[in-house]
C-alpha cells in the first residue's frame, strides 16, 4: 500500500500535467471546423459537439437539422472531425461511456454488438457518416490538405445483401467493411491526390 501511494500521485499528476499542456481551442474555431465535414448547406444548422475549458465534451452549438458535427479532439495529433446523422447519437454515446470506463475497442465492439442485437442499444436501419482530415496551418489556423471520406452504416448487411465488395475494386470504389455485424458499413474513400 504505501509503495502504491507515490506511484499514483507521480500518475495523477502526469495527467494533469499532460491535460494542462493541452490547449482547447475557441468555441467559434471548434464549430466553423467541425462543420467542414458537412455538406455546405448543412454547416449553418448543424449541432455541433466539442470540447470546454477543462476537456470534457459537450453541446457547443444546439443545431436545428438532422446533423451531429463532432469538433478535433485537442488531445489526439492528427486533425480529424466527423458529421453524421442524429440517429447514430446513441450509439456514439455509447462508444464514449466505454472508452471513458476503459474498455478497450475490441471490447467495445462486443459490447455494443450485444447491445444492439439484444434491442438495449438502438441503432438505426442506415445512416451516414462523414469524416474529414487534414493538417491545421499553426500561423493561421486553417484546415491544409482536407481530405474527406464517407462511411454509411448499414447494420449486419453482408456482401451477399448488398453485392458490396469486402475491398474497393477500383481507387476510391465503394466496399463493406464489418459485413455481418451491427458495424456493417460501406466505405466510400475518394483516392488522394
Amino acid at each position: 500500500m504505501k509503495t502504491l501511494l507515490p506511484l499514483t500521485i507521480v500518475t495523477l499528476l502526469s495527467t494533469l500535467s499532460t491535460f494542462a499542456e493541452t490547449k482547447i481551442p475557441s468555441v467559434y474555431w471548434q464549430i466553423t471546423t467541425a462543420v467542414l465535414a458537412a455538406q455546405e448547406t448543412d454547416r449553418e444548422n448543424a449541432t455541433v459537439m466539442g470540447y470546454r475549458s477543462d476537456g470534457s465534451l459537450a453541446v457547443l452549438r444546439e443545431g436545428s437539422n438532422d446533423l451531429i458535427c463532432l469538433a478535433d479532439d485537442p488531445k489526439k495529433k492528427n486533425f480529424s472531425v466527423a458529421c453524421y446523422h442524429k440517429s447514430l447519437e446513441p450509439f456514439m454515446t455509447r462508444a464514449r461511456e466505454l472508452r471513458k470506463e476503459g474498455k478497450s475497442e475490441k471490447e467495445i465492439f462486443d459490447i455494443r454488438e450485444e447491445e444492439i442485437k439484444s434491442g438495449k442499444l438502438e441503432m438505426p436501419e442506415r445512416a451516414l457518416l462523414s469524416v474529414l482530415t487534414g493538417k491545421i496551418n499553426e500561423e493561421t489556423q486553417e484546415i491544409e490538405n482536407r481530405f474527406i471520406r464517407w462511411v454509411f452504416y448499414i447494420p449486419f448487411a453482408t456482401p451477399e445483401s448488398t453485392g458490396l465488395p469486402l475491398a474497393p475494386q477500383i481507387p476510391g470504389g465503394p466496399w463493406i467493411m464489418n459485413p455481418g455485424t451491427h458495424r456493417a458499413h460501406i466505405m466510400i474513400t475518394p483516392p488522394k491526390n
